[in-house]
């Protein structure tokens, strides 16, 4: 099933938009959020800007698919934070869910997956850039992934 049959399935009034997790074992990530574990996601808000994407922001739905498109579940934002890698606190690492649900994890694991990011595009990740970091809860899991 793709992201739009998913959301003629749900039922959910309004619009969406979609992301697959950037990570070395996505589907794993699909598995925690699924199971309520990962309750966050967290993007380089310049690369936002480069790719003329919109900023998240509280409210905005979004079909979570795998990287061949498939649909998983959809989740709602209830909360977006814009600062600075530096300042991305423990609380915010444990909502994320990934790892141990340390800070610790959570920057080492994020350095690197952005550094791969920006070298894409030529640039330089440092401590300063800022992050989009998107609390969302769960709305919808279809019955074959439940």
């Amino acid at each position: 099933m793709n992201a739009e049959e998913l959301w003629k399935e749900s039922n959910i009034e309004g619009s969406y938009g979609t992301f697959s997790f950037g990570s070395d074992d996505p589907e794993q990530l699909i598995d925690l959020t699924i199971k309520g574990i990962k309750r966050a996601t967290t993007g380089s808000l310049r690369l936002y800007e480069i790719d003329h994407e919109p900023i998240p922001k509280a409210g905005d739905c979004n079909v979570i698919t795998k990287e061949d498109g498939t649909a998983c579940c959809i989740v709602k934002n209830v909360r977006v934070i814009v600062c600075k890698y530096q300042d991305v606190t423990e609380e915010m690492a444990a909502i994320e869910g990934e790892g141990d649900k340390s800070l610790k994890y959570w920057k080492d694991t994020h350095l690197k997956f952005f550094t791969l990011d920006f070298q894409q595009y030529g640039l330089e990740f440092t401590d300063s850039e800022k992050v989009v970091f998107e609390q969302y809860e769960l709305v919808y899991i279809p019955e074959s992934n439940a």
